[in-house]
């Protein structure tokens, strides 16, 4: 680990050589500049832990302008640097000055080594604190809920290669239907890894625009551009000595692949306005739903990059291929959603779990979670029966073959899946447009196509 970096701003060479002294003793970095304008450059130029300040210099020996004048431009500026501001012509409406701009605390001229020692430990104690506490606001982490073991061959022959790699920090690509579980899966992988106690960050890549993409990967700088108007930190700094979950990793703009891998191939990236590289140290695990090879043919998707994303690809089977798993999911949903809601405990009459295993399950585990949570909800008694799942057809129902369409146009046709999306989903837009295969953004613009559909 490397030493903390304390920038010594003071016109007094003597001043600087007896401070770097006690710092260097104390496992400090001491950096010197002899003028505030001397200090902007080292700012630049390399990553400062803290500032000791002199507040007074040749320009001006007791009014302490010069040093006002410094924290005013750190203040507005894209750094957040810790600041003890120090003086031998100390007084209270210049501390309060120099607080009121950003210091941190302030000592006079001469100092006891013990203190200064104090205030700069207890400063960069702070600044730490700060960092964390920002990142923690920034997260948003899901809870992994375990609780349902998997019953069909597919999934336990899947599981158990899970198992096998979990541990290592080999980049994973996941691939499958919309609402399969890649996301649970990707949790899964995490808690199982050398990173469990680190964060888990989601990213679902179809809902970040090409504009903001480097901004909310890589972080920016207060200033860096016109709406910055305070410090972000970036998914991957977020995602720190854990997991970043890369969801519909397929609908990242080409123009914006190139910058993801430079960071995969190197390790390193930059905060958006600032020239200081940073080391990742991350698990990425990346899911689609997408056919990226024939993406990759259709040069919509980089070679390279998924190269990079797949060391390790598994592919996430559909529910239909988990027909021992149909009943028992629903059955551990209808648990899980009884609680929630407080009602009795609720079970499935025969009829019911005859219809449930002959969907067709279109949007798969998701599906299947939102009918029992509505089933559970609009259930008149102990039992949801068959009555109670009639929104869903059987595909194997010989009173009603499947293999039939009625004639329509396109525009009907998709006017009618999104009217069905929607009321699956219960108008949640996003869930809407994982069951259709969208993204948000490509669902909202049929919503503005189509202004007669009731939301």
């Amino acid at each position: 680990m490397s030493k903390p970096c304390i920038l010594i701003v003071d016109d007094r060479h003597d001043i600087f050589l007896s401070t770097s002294f006690v710092l260097e003793d104390n496992g400090y970095s001491p950096l010197e500049a002899n003028s505030p304008e001397q200090a902007r450059d080292a700012i630049k130029h390399n990553h400062i832990d803290l500032i000791l300040l002199d507040m007074n210099y040749s320009r001006d020996i007791t009014s302490g302008e010069e040093g006002i004048e410094f924290l005013s431009w750190l203040s507005q500026s894209e750094y957040s640097i810790p600041v003890v501001a120090m003086t031998a012509w100390s007084n209270v409406e210049l501390a309060v000055k120099a607080m009121q701009l950003g210091a941190g605390d302030f000592i006079e001229k001469p100092w006891k080594n013990q203190r200064l020692l104090q205030i700069i430990k207890h400063q960069l104690t702070l600044s730490s604190l700060q960092q964390q506490n920002q990142k923690l606001q920034q997260r948003l982490e899901p809870e992994y809920q375990q609780g349902y073991a998997w019953r069909s061959p597919c999934m336990l022959q899947l599981m158990k290669q899970i198992n096998n790699i979990a541990a290592t920090d080999v980049n994973v690509l996941l691939t499958g239907e919309n609402g399969t579980g890649k996301s649970q899966l990707a949790e899964k992988i995490h808690t199982l890894s050398n990173y469990q106690s680190g964060p888990f960050i989601s990213v679902n890549m179809g809902a970040i625009s090409e504009t903001l993409f480097e901004s909310e990967m890589f972080g920016h700088k207060k200033g860096s551009f016109t709406d910055a108007k305070s410090n972000r930190i970036g998914r991957i700094e977020l995602a720190n000595h854990g997991t970043l979950f890369l969801d519909e990793i397929a609908n990242i703009p080409l123009s914006q692949q190139a910058k993801l891998l430079r960071v995969l191939e190197s390790g390193q990236y930059e905060v958006l306005g600032s020239s200081h590289t940073q080391q990742m140290n991350t698990r990425i695990i990346s899911a689609t739903n997408a056919d990226l090879k024939k993406l990759i043919h259709n040069e919509q998707f980089r070679e390279d990059l998924f190269y990079r994303l797949n060391t390790l690809e598994f592919r996430v089977p559909s529910l239909q291929e988990r027909t021992l798993d149909i009943v028992p999911l629903a059955e551990y949903f209808i648990q899980i959603f009884a609680h929630k809601y407080q009602r009795p405990t609720i079970t499935l009459t025969e009829q019911a779990q005859d219809i449930l295993c002959n969907y067709a399950w279109p949007g798969n585990i998701r599906e299947l979670s939102h009918l029992m949570e509505r089933a559970v909800l609009l259930s008149q008694s102990d039992q949801i029966c068959a009555e109670d799942l009639s929104m869903i057809t059987p595909v194997n129902d010989d009173h009603q073959p499947n293999d039939t369409i009625t004639m329509m146009t396109l525009e009907q046709a998709e006017r009618k899946l999104i009217k069905q999306a929607l009321a699956t989903s219960d108008n949640n837009i996003t869930q809407a447009a994982n069951l259709l295969g969208l993204t948000k953004s490509s669902l909202y613009r049929r919503l503005e196509k189509y202004d007669d559909i009731q939301r």
